[in-house]
């Protein structure tokens, strides 16, 4: 089976803030369509539709999804046309992204200033006070669990071999790339598979890594060296000219969680909770950092320790999520009240207008084949 879409997040809530990779995610376009104004005037709806559509067309899409709805979209890829279009609300520094042309299209058209009554515009900005301040409470309860996080990783850091995780690196970076360098260095991309929702943490693994041939699993412990390695491996694989997708750790976007290596049809990812998955098919196997680095018996020699850790760590994070839950409600009322007030034949003129653009695009390729 040949999957035709693949889903992403490139936009973070993060310990260290609101964390986007957008840039690096839409590199290399022929074109970016970016979408302007403010939420609930259709831009979400239409990036669906039009994704939609592509599908049907047989096309490969790449789908990158919010953070705050999962089940929405901030934007898309159409691989093929190498055409992007996005959410302006996330979009941070495309001038940088190295595409031949950007095209702002412009939703706030759909948009009735006059059927909003001034006390709902003074309600508005009160509840964009609140949702910065829910987004801020978020942000920095994320940091003080990811402060607790580095005093779990502290006992594992203490008790590893660091010569023994070395040699696994150069072991693999040998078995992984031997056969496939090329003489030129290549700039790797930068991607979520996951993030932090309101729902809790949501990822893509199973689906992204579905049509590779071998999935390495990591596993180990919080400062057992598994990000550590992936920042190694995904060096090598820049120097040595191999194509990679680097995916960073939704909770700490410092941190790597997960490798791709296209062309090698080969995943390496921690597969530690809250992304935890097992071995179920042939061409999976498991990196075990902990039983190969850590000294023996580390987890029971600490284990009243590490369980107050892990307590406050969880008590945190769920405490984070609930203020990105309080985000979402509060969002929600926004919403509302643009939602109310936006004139939808003028967003489906927008939407008929990226459509038949894209057309056009479609029937330039299929003609050059």
């Amino acid at each position: 089976m040949v999957v035709k879409s693949s889903h992403y997040f490139a936009h973070g809530n993060t310990a260290h803030g609101a964390h986007f990779l957008y840039t690096s995610a839409f590199e290399g376009l022929n074109k970016i369509f970016v979408l302007t104004g403010p939420q609930g005037t259709g831009k979400s709806t239409v990036i669906q539709s039009l994704a939609d559509s592509l599908l049907d067309k047989g096309l490969h899409v790449q789908c990158f999804h919010s953070p705050l709805r999962p089940d929405e979209l901030d934007g898309i890829i159409l691989t093929e046309l190498k055409v992007g279009i996005v959410d302006g609300r996330v979009c941070q520094g495309f001038s940088d992204s190295g595409a031949d042309e950007i095209v702002f299209i412009h939703f706030e058209e759909a948009f009735d200033n006059s059927l909003v009554l001034p006390e709902h515009f003074i309600t508005i900005e009160d509840l964009r006070g609140k949702l910065e301040s829910a987004y801020s409470k978020a942000y920095e309860t994320f940091a003080m669990a990811l402060r607790i996080h580095d005093e779990w990783e502290k006992y594992y850091i203490e008790n590893m071999d660091f010569s023994k995780a070395d040699q696994i690196t150069q072991d693999l970076i040998q078995e992984l790339y031997a056969g496939h360098e090329s003489d030129t260095p290549t700039a790797s991309r930068h991607l979520f598979f996951g993030a932090a929702t309101p729902r809790g943490a949501f990822d893509f693994i199973q689906s992204l890594t579905a049509q590779l041939e071998r999935r390495i699993f990591i596993k180990g412990r919080a400062g057992s060296g598994k990000s550590t390695l992936l920042k190694k491996l995904a060096s090598a694989a820049e120097q040595k000219g191999i194509e990679v997708q680097v995916f960073h750790c939704g909770f700490d976007p410092n941190s790597l969680d997960m490798l791709i290596f296209p062309k090698l049809r080969t995943a390496i990812f921690d597969s530690t909770a809250p992304h935890e998955y097992f071995p179920d098919r042939d061409g999976d196997e498991v990196l075990d950092m902990y039983t190969r680095t850590i000294a023996p018996g580390t987890d029971e020699a600490h284990a009243a320790e590490i369980a107050g850790i892990k307590a406050r760590y969880s008590a945190k994070m769920k405490e984070a999520t609930s203020h990105l839950a309080e985000a979402e409600a509060i969002d929600s009322q926004i919403k509302a009240y643009y939602v109310a007030a936006t004139n939808f034949s003028i967003v489906e003129k927008l939407h008929l207008q990226l459509q038949s653009e894209l057309n056009e695009l479609i029937s330039s390729i299929q003609l050059s084949k």
